[in-house]
């Protein structure tokens, strides 16, 4: 894990949300949410109510937009012990073959064993999973019994895995996915990506922004919250991703050109500003032309941006290492006056709620 922040305490990361203002549906059509725009710092701060579909008048040509092109696995099965008791599971991701075991790690919620062999609630012993060893905050690593691969049983009997505070049953799942999700992976949605329609999308190309692909899969180090009193010693999980060296060297190429770059979610910011920070050659280096790793970039006040120029991302929940990014790249007062900003205006929050545009001041030379 890379920590390249100041020091912060939990308590920054609280503030108040009204019940009512978590969005609970997705809006249609997916372009129809809000959009918070952030200007400037300190006294300068500025705000503007605008839509999702003004963002092709609040960017420029030249602008380089960069998203998260992941699919969401429908990754939570529920099991029965031999006791009955009923078992949650959510799969993170499958880990590096050692002899063949194919592993998983996987969120457990319920009281389990090692060694213990659970049989899925809908499918039964068609689709059984044995707990291998645990390997703390509620994780195991697993295998699936039988023939099928956990991928295929998951397509067959997994379930979209919802965030726990939207309660009513999502009827069509693809709208928890990205209208360009490519590559499998996710146990959650980046959801600032939500609002993109394919009409949106060619609307910012005709007025002469790019849009780049890169793919880093959603997993703990993203939705788990922060509960350490000091918040840079709170466990940020890492987070495979890959990217196409030459995507890359394209988005390389425009910031050093001093054309902006826009990252869409969190999980975006953090891979770029990831990404910025590999050494000299190493796309040139990169096997069958993509860069492969594990994004572990924690990101609070006090980091160095280098490559970011504007974060568009959702509302975020108190006390997650999603929040204090984003207090990271706006400052910690101008983030609490855009979110109570958003509050007072009756903005939607979370995975399916409006968006906030944010943009920061340029480093001299960049």
């Amino acid at each position: 894990m890379t920590r390249l922040s100041a020091p912060m305490r939990l308590g920054e990361l609280d503030y108040h949300l009204p019940a009512e203002l978590v969005a609970q549906r997705p809006l249609e059509p997916r372009d129809a949410s809000r959009l918070l725009v952030v200007h400037g710092r300190g006294e300068g701060l500025r705000l503007e109510d605008q839509r999702f579909t003004d963002l092709v008048s609040l960017l420029e040509p030249g602008d380089v937009v960069v998203r998260n092109d992941t699919r969401v696995l429908p990754a939570r099965a529920f099991f029965r012990r031999a006791t009955g008791a009923r078992i949650e599971v959510l799969f993170l991701e499958p880990l590096p073959a050692e002899g063949g075991g194919g592993e998983w790690e996987a969120l457990v919620r319920g009281k389990v064993r090692e060694g213990e062999t659970l049989a899925s609630q809908v499918a039964g012993e068609a689709f059984r999973i044995e707990l291998r060893r645990p390997l703390g905050d509620g994780r195991w690593t697993l295998v699936c019994l039988g023939d099928e691969s956990p991928a295929q049983l998951l397509a067959a009997y997994g379930e979209t895995p919802l965030p726990p505070y939207i309660k009513q049953r999502l009827e069509d799942p693809e709208r928890y996915q990205t209208t360009y999700a490519r590559a499998p992976g996710s146990a959650a949605a980046p959801t600032a990506g939500l609002h993109f329609t394919p009409a949106l999308d060619a609307a910012l190309s005709a007025a002469g922004v790019s849009i780049e692909h890169l793919t880093l899969h959603v997993g703990l180090a993203t939705f788990k919250p922060v509960i350490t009193d000091l918040v840079e010693d709170h466990p940020l999980h890492e987070e495979p991703f890959t990217a196409s060296a030459e995507a890359w060297q394209r988005i390389s190429d425009a910031a050093a050109a001093g054309r902006r770059i826009v990252a869409v979610g969190t999980t975006m910011v953090r891979l770029l500003e990831e990404l910025a920070r590999l050494p000299v050659g190493a796309v040139a280096t990169a096997p069958d032309g993509v860069l492969r790793g594990r994004s572990g970039l924690f990101i609070t006040p006090g980091f160095e941006f280098r490559l970011v120029d504007a974060a568009l991302t959702n509302f975020h929940l108190p006390r997650t290492s999603l929040l204090a990014l984003v207090m990271a790249f706006c400052g910690k007062d101008e983030t609490r006056r855009a979110y109570r900003h958003a509050i007072e205006a009756h903005y939607r929050f979370y995975s399916f709620g409006d968006a906030m545009l944010a943009w920061r001041e340029r480093e001299s030379g960049r």
